[in-house]
């Protein structure tokens, strides 16, 4: 009693003080963000910054497409045609056209998102195709998306005023403790549209569906909360309502729309067309706009734009230059005036809006209330950008799980000050059981791998679905029972074979005998017939990805094992997971390995068989480890790294 007293002290927090304790963290974290793209520094050199993997140097256009919804997309290679250099740029970034020799900071020739991204091309959409200079080599830069920062502060600013009036007036005193959630006495009964549900996620949409105010809905590793979410979705929809949906990540919205489709519910997805699963594009807000009554005009228009574009790039005369430029425009803004009407149309018409936060504050929906605000993945978002998508609504429904991984923040300070801290957790501690439902019945994982996570972190609640409970790797198709794919569990000790933990240039740990001893259980699982893409390698740290990866590709055989760090895995299974926890020194320093959240994500990934590499000495040195190494100890195959000799 006295411990729930303490969290709902720590998670109570008044309006004022979020705001005022909120405002310098993001400008914090916006300084950070900033520091680790190539702009912040105008004395490192451009090589420097390709070396970071910031920047991409000597490119030249080699084709240039209308498209994707009124975008332009130029497609970029090195300048010597081979592959582009090691680099950290990822669909969805957004990044700097410049010309490569221009220093930096120097002016721009254009703005875009990457599209698609090949080992020797990437790929960029942007929304005006840039002027002049394409014919000469170029440079990309990845910079700092300040457009997220400006519009957490501009839903701080909207919170700080108490919208008294607005859509949340009544949620927010709900959200910040000054009001107790209300939810309806008379338990709410449905008729499910998926009849696969099981007990505890039928409970949780009836608890959901009563609520007046907010609700959460607590989905541990593999018990099917998406699809939870979606059944949410479809019931409310039936009751009229008008849902916006959201998420942090793009694929986590394209998740909820994919599976809404099939049930032909009116829905529309809001954001840059660069950024969606191409499955989606067909309920993207442009796709439909496009389908409206002016769509054989739109694509005379566009096929016009194309012409002209391309007549942009071969002309050498100014003149001409000019003039087609001129005429882009006009197109342009006709295209444009025509749209605006046609969105208005289609938003009003939608039963589900669906966008992550920070695309909650389109202008496109700045006179849309709505009924119902639900919000995928809460766990791991900042709660000052839920709040973006919050104000809008008069109920919230808050689905994630607060032990896994919390949401990235790159500046250390703010971390510490609070800017990780969720609303998902702080709901949790505020108003514990009486807003909160666990789902509780997995169909991920073999019962073995999940009893560890169960025991340690959801109190013995988490029970295997019976079609998963004892399935092996084995059971697989082509898949030969053998000494590597008996086991459900593996515990490799590294301990006293001479592997120790290095650094590399970044301070990054790494450490290679550990990885040689992942690559090659790797090998012996394919040898045993288990497909490579059906084999994920993770390790918490950058250096030993890196490692791994270099290993990886001298045995072509392996080029399909997956391999990333526990937060490239998040909300992913596959049927082998092998975690290599790099640590292994005399002073027993274990670092972030430490953190529950980190290991219960890495551990949970595997459906059929876990292997877990470490040096258990060290590894021990860790209260909460050492009950892990000591559940692989009882429940698992105990082998010695030196077991793998030289394979």
């Amino acid at each position: 009693m006295e411990r729930e007293k303490t969290i709902k002290k720590s998670s109570a927090i008044s309006l004022q003080q979020f705001v005022s304790i909120m405002a310098p963290l993001i400008d914090m974290e916006k300084e950070a963000e900033i520091s680790a793209s190539v702009i912040s520094g105008s004395s490192r050199s451009l090589d420097a910054a390709q070396k970071k993997g910031s920047t991409i140097l000597n490119l030249k256009c080699v084709d240039v497409q209308t498209g994707l919804m009124g975008k332009t997309l130029l497609e970029f290679q090195s300048t010597k045609g081979d592959v582009l250099p090691a680099h950290k740029f990822g669909t969805h970034d957004v990044v700097i056209l410049r010309p490569n020799k221009s220093d930096l900071g120097s002016p721009s020739l254009g703005q875009g998102v990457v599209y698609r991204l090949k080992d020797s091309s990437i790929t960029v959409a942007f929304d005006d195709i840039p002027e002049e200079g394409l014919n000469n080599p170029l440079r990309l830069e990845k910079v700092a998306n300040e457009v997220t920062y400006r519009k957490m502060k501009d839903a701080l600013i909207q919170l700080s005023k108490g919208i008294q009036k607005g859509p949340a007036a009544d949620l927010i005193p709900v959200l910040f403790g000054e009001n107790p959630p209300s939810v309806s006495k008379k338990a709410v009964s449905f008729t499910p549209f998926n009849s696969n549900l099981d007990h505890s996620q039928k409970d949780a949409i009836s608890k959901a569906l009563s609520s007046k105010d907010a609700f959460l809905l607590h989905g541990p590793p593999g018990t099917g909360k998406t699809t939870t979410v979606v059944e949410i979705i479809l019931q409310e929809v039936k009751r009229g309502s008008k849902i916006l949906a959201c998420a942090a990540s793009n694929i986590a919205v394209d998740n909820i729309v994919e599976r809404l489709v099939c049930h032909r519910v009116k829905l529309v997805r809001l954001g840059h067309p660069a950024r969606l699963l191409p499955q989606v594009l067909d309920s993207a807000l442009d796709a439909q706009v496009l389908r409206g009554d002016n769509s054989s005009l739109a694509n005379d228009i566009r096929k016009e734009m194309k012409a002209l574009n391309g007549k942009l790039l071969k002309t050498k005369d100014k003149n001409a230059k000019r003039d087609i430029r001129k005429e882009l425009r006009t197109l342009s803004k006709e295209e444009r005036k025509r749209q605006q009407l046609a969105v208005t149309d289609v938003i009003k018409n939608a039963d589900v809006v669906l966008t992550t936060l920070t695309g909650a504050s389109s202008q496109k929906l700045e006179n849309t209330s709505f009924d119902l605000v639900i919000i995928d993945e809460a766990a791991q978002a900042l709660e000052i950008a839920c709040w973006i998508a919050l104000l809008k609504g008069s109920r919230c429904i808050l689905a994630g799980d607060h032990l896994q991984l919390p949401p990235t923040v790159q500046s250390v300070e703010a971390e510490k000050k609070g800017l990780g801290r969720t609303l998902f957790e702080r709901l949790a501690g505020l108003h514990g059981d009486e807003v909160t439902s666990m789902l509780t019945v997995q169909y991920r994982m073999h019962e073995r791998i999940m009893g560890w996570s169960s025991k340690e972190l959801y109190d013995s609640k988490i029970k295997a679905h019976p079609s998963v409970a004892g399935h092996m790797l084995y059971d697989l198709e082509d898949v030969k029972r053998t000494s590597s794919t008996e086991p459900t569990l593996v515990l490799v000790d590294i301990a006293g074979c001479d592997m120790e933990e290095k650094k590399d240039e970044e301070d990054s740990t790494m450490n290679e005998g550990e990885a040689e001893v992942a690559i090659a259980h790797a090998k012996r699982l394919v040898q045993s017939g288990v497909r490579p893409s059906d084999i994920g390698i993770i390790t918490p740290y950058a250096a030993q990805v890196v490692l791994l990866r270099i290993l990886r590709s001298k045995d072509d055989k392996l080029k399909e094992v997956e391999i990333s760090t526990v937060d490239g895995f998040q909300g992913r299974e596959k049927e082998a997971i092998i975690i290599s926890m790099v640590r292994s020194n005399s002073k027993k320093e274990v670092g972030f390995l430490s953190d529950r959240r980190r290991m219960n994500v890495a551990v949970t990934r595997a459906r059929r068989q876990c292997c877990l590499i470490c040096d258990t000495e060290t590894v021990s040195s860790d209260r909460f480890l050492k009950r892990l190494i000591e559940y692989f100890e009882e429940h698992g195959e105990y082998l010695s790294a030196s077991e793998y000799g030289n394979e």
